[in-house]
């Protein structure tokens, strides 16, 4: 267990800014540069465990939007032989396809043993989480998940929800002490303070899931409103939508793909679930994570202000503010959808 009266300061937090987070991302990079897997891909710790991962994750969702089914096969199949041994994936993503493929793809190659699978569970009580497991084993055909993450913390309300009576987490503190899961975190895009306040409940988190990106820097930022907190307690951090919610960030304003993934990559995470879906997509951001560097204070700073003024009103970061990007399943648990 945690002392939740041990988070910083919400002003410590923000002093600390971006030259502290660089600073402290050029080690975690330097010590990544060190330690590569047999694809070349540098190695982070997860969190206080001796566990070591890929820095690049492949996000469940987008490998599996291929057709045919095959051609979604092949590459998980072939992400997993690059090194991308970090999968991601989740109960609901297209309505449990995207974990049977990714199921399939292991069994097929017989990779279990050779990833670190995660994936989310949806639901908000016990019963809903029991069966949330029950399904993603089957369709992932493994008798274990490594990583369970509470999906999409974005409501007011979700954190109560989980820890009440009878509450989700109730039912994952079994599952792990039966040995169905490894580690316990959870996930959400929508305000850093829903985050703080999952942080602030008396459970010592495996890992937290949290938008990052050169952008949100200015607006509700998880970069320096949260990201502090994980380093400070051993928590992995996993960044995600790095090109924005579906890539505005690349298309609409004009950020190299190249920059946004290093950016994000010099920041002091363990790794950073990438929606890869094609091959082409895979090989760009294999070069990108194989070459990395760590960009110098300077250069993330420089990179900041040359998009600052697309920044803070969150245009390209909507999924901070809308629910456009919230699953169904969560809207309809918050009586948002029939």
């Amino acid at each position: 267990m945690v002392d939740p009266t041990s988070n910083p300061p919400r002003r410590d937090v923000l002093q600390a800014g971006a030259a502290g987070i660089a600073a402290a991302s050029l080690a975690g990079g330097a010590r990544a540069a060190e330690e590569r897997n047999a694809g070349g891909l540098p190695l982070r710790p997860f969190g206080r465990t001796n566990e070591m991962v890929p820095i690049l994750a492949l996000g469940g969702f987008h490998a599996s939007v291929p057709e045919p089914e095959q051609d979604s096969i092949r590459l998980i199949r072939r992400a997993v032989d690059e090194g991308v041994t970090f999968l991601d994936n989740c109960w609901d993503y297209k309505d449990g396809v995207a974990e049977e493929r990714m199921g399939k793809a292991l069994a097929e190659g017989k990779l279990r043993d050779k990833v670190f699978l995660m994936t989310k569970c949806c639901g908000r009580d016990a019963r809903e989480a029991q069966s949330n497991l029950e399904d993603s084993l089957k369709r992932l055909q493994t008798d274990h998940i490594d990583l369970w993450q509470f999906h999409e913390i974005n409501y007011d309300n979700d954190p109560d929800l989980v820890f009440e009576a009878g509450g989700a987490l109730e039912f994952a503190l079994k599952a792990k002490e039966q040995g169905k899961v490894r580690y316990i975190g959870f996930t959400g895009h929508k305000l850093p303070d829903i985050h703080l306040r999952m942080l602030a409940k008396p459970y010592d988190w495996s890992s937290v899931q949290l938008p990052l990106n050169v952008m949100d820097g200015r607006f509700r930022s998880f970069q320096h409103e949260v990201l502090p907190t994980l380093n400070k307690r051993g928590i992995a951090a996993i960044g995600m939508k790095s090109l924005g919610g579906m890539g505005e960030i690349v298309k609409d304003a004009g950020v190299p793909v190249e920059d946004a993934i290093r950016y994000v990559l010099s920041l002091p995470i363990t790794t950073l679930v990438s929606g890869i879906d094609s091959e082409s997509v895979l090989e760009q951001n294999l070069k990108i994570v194989r070459e990395f560097k760590p960009m110098s204070h300077d250069e993330m700073t420089g990179l900041e202000a040359r998009f600052a003024k697309f920044a803070g009103d969150g245009r390209f970061e909507k999924f901070k503010t809308t629910q456009n990007y919230d699953g169904a399943v969560h809207q309809k648990q918050h009586g948002f959808m029939a």
